[in-house]
């Protein structure tokens, strides 16, 4: 029965072709030897068939495998934060994002994405970190991204804090050289250090740019706002070449113009989505660790993701869900939904 259920929880609503096995669960160490446009391709379960409490807690009930061999995109789970600045928590955040991803079905009828009878996507499971060394912590994402990158995967990474971009674009960087970067967030990340130390949650960036990972003609910055202190808080950023728009900017107004603009800033290159949920105000999103007023909508959270549609997105990025302070899981809620977004942008998603 159980195994007939686990059949049953991989097939799409109407499937005709039989479902693809859970490698990492089923048929440990081994790879599939066919490319993923040839396989029948995995689909979340429909609520209609399997109930949503149902299952293993994956990322959209999709198939945990341990290799990334034959699959187009996968959710990566990074549970770390001991990059943190104020409160902890986001160690669990991947846990949580997939707890809430029950609720996410497979076709996007806004934008016509149909992600899942486009590319094969599985769920790789959590990068296991060091919780007592960043530095090592560091080094285990960027050996395990090299791998999943190497095998032709795009990452779809459940965040952890966001100390974990700095090591997911060194693995990146080693494919596509420097790549550009829309970075969503309250907080520019471009700090060069705090109590001695250079590597935490608020200098991947600063990081990113000394080692030359980054397209820095090509990084914009939405949702940036909050107190500082300095009177210019952006100057490093805005000398680097960096495109910085402030949460004031955006305040009231649709961000279909300014992702527009940025489509053509981006051009056909590679371009990674590093998106922290403390973009979003706290009223939206409250479950994270450093949350400033006034910040965006989900609905301009929409409009920043799918203004990339059509962009060459080599990965992505969700960080900073601290489950808590998300006592009505809306915030994990939020991050599941953007996730998806970010998935039906990837470059061979079709659209209806």
């Amino acid at each position: 029965m159980l195994r007939l259920l686990a059949t049953r929880c991989t097939r799409g609503l109407g499937s005709s072709v039989p479902a693809r096995p859970a490698t990492g669960l089923c048929l440990p160490g081994r790879s599939p030897s066919r490319r993923a446009s040839d396989m029948p391709r995995n689909h979340p379960p429909s609520p209609e068939l399997v109930a949503r409490s149902v299952g293993i807690c994956s990322m959209m009930r999709l198939p945990v495998q341990t290799s990334p061999e034959g699959l187009d995109a996968a959710f990566i789970g990074v549970p770390l934060d001991i990059g943190t600045s104020n409160r902890p928590g986001a160690r669990f955040g991947p846990r949580r994002i997939r707890e809430e991803s029950v609720m996410l079905r497979t076709v996007n009828p806004s934008t016509g994405a149909l992600p899942f009878q486009s590319l094969t996507v599985a769920d790789l499971g959590d990068v296991n970190v060091n919780l007592y060394n960043l530095q090592d912590s560091c080094r285990l994402i960027q050996e395990a991204y090299q791998k999943i990158v190497a095998a032709g995967c795009v990452p779809l990474t459940l965040g952890g804090d966001h100390t974990i971009t700095y090591p997911i674009l060194q693995a990146l960087a080693k494919k596509y050289g420097p790549v550009g970067l829309l970075h969503v967030d309250a907080h520019l990340d471009t700090a060069d250090k705090a109590l001695g130390e250079k590597l935490y949650h608020g200098t991947p960036f600063r990081r990113c740019v000394e080692e030359g990972l980054l397209d820095c003609q090509r990084v914009v910055q939405i949702g940036i706002r909050g107190s500082s202190m300095t009177l210019d808080p952006y100057r490093y950023n805005r000398n680097q070449g960096f495109r910085v728009v402030l949460a004031e900017d955006c305040w009231m107004k649709s961000l279909v113009p300014l992702m527009a603009e940025v489509r053509q800033q981006m051009g056909g290159k590679p371009l990674y989505i590093s998106f922290d949920i403390d973009a979003l105000d706290p009223a939206y999103a409250p479950g994270t660790g450093t949350p400033e007023i006034a910040g965006l909508t989900p609905s301009q959270a929409l409009e920043a993701i799918r203004g990339c549609q059509g962009l060459n997105v080599v990965g992505c990025d969700l960080v900073e869900v601290s489950p808590l302070y998300d006592l009505s899981g809306n915030t994990a809620l939020l991050a599941a939904n953007l996730l998806f977004e970010m998935l039906c942008v990837l470059p061979k998603v079709a659209t209806a």
